[in-house]
């Protein structure tokens, strides 16, 4: 995990969201309904990202293609895939635990997911739109890794950086990830001051007029 990782993990979506909107980017929250298994998790890595489509097909070949597709996700990253397919699951048991196994730090995707009792245990975090027991096999083959990808009205291009928590998704786009992330932590310690000066009776109003920031 890089340090830029960790700093940003640190941070919660609230105040990004705040900062980032600021800014003057638009478009960089994901849909409400991309929800967390586990709703006291946390997701934030660069995106490594996958995209497929529905393709009938024989079980050999669509495994192969899959395993293949595992094997190309660096360490570091976060699984990032738009399946274009809303019948089976995106991620399961066994593709996590290769994936936690060679550090990805979770996966997000724009479909479904299984085998949710084991992704719990193992502590891999996931965002997904559902669940259902139906996998892959027979049904379903990747296109592309590492390009442009949509969800939403969200644009993730690879390394943009995702940060997930209780209150939704959000993409940082790579190139500004630093200067999201000092602002955040600046915001951050201001919201500390608010919060101090809430907790010692005074007025809201002039707690934000003090501080800047509510």
């Amino acid at each position: 995990m890089t340090d830029t990782t960790g700093r940003l993990g640190r941070c919660y979506t609230g105040v990004v969201h705040d900062v980032m909107r600021a800014m003057g980017f638009r478009d960089f929250a994901f849909p409400a309904d991309l929800r967390p298994l586990d709703p006291a998790g946390v997701i934030c890595g660069p995106a490594f990202t996958v995209e497929g489509e529905a393709s009938p097909t024989d079980a050999h070949e669509s495994l192969i293609a899959w395993t293949g597709l595992l094997s190309k996700a660096p360490a570091g990253s976060v699984w990032v895939s738009q399946p274009n397919d809303r019948i089976v699951a995106h991620m399961g048991e066994l593709s996590a635990e290769t994936l936690k196994n060679k550090g990805v730090l979770g996966c997000v995707a724009d479909g479904f997911i299984r085998d949710t009792n084991f992704l719990l245990e193992m502590g891999f975090p996931s965002w997904s739109r559902g669940y259902t027991p139906r996998d892959i096999v027979g049904h379903w083959l990747p296109k592309s890794v590492d390009i442009e990808i949509r969800i939403g009205d969200v644009t993730v291009a690879p390394g943009d950086y995702v940060l997930g928590d209780r209150d939704g998704l959000l993409r940082v786009p790579k190139a500004s990830v630093g200067e999201v992330l000092e602002k955040a932590e600046r915001a951050i310690a201001t919201e500390n001051l608010v919060r101090k000066a809430i907790l010692d009776g005074v007025d809201p109003q002039a707690a934000y007029l003090r501080h800047g920031k509510f």
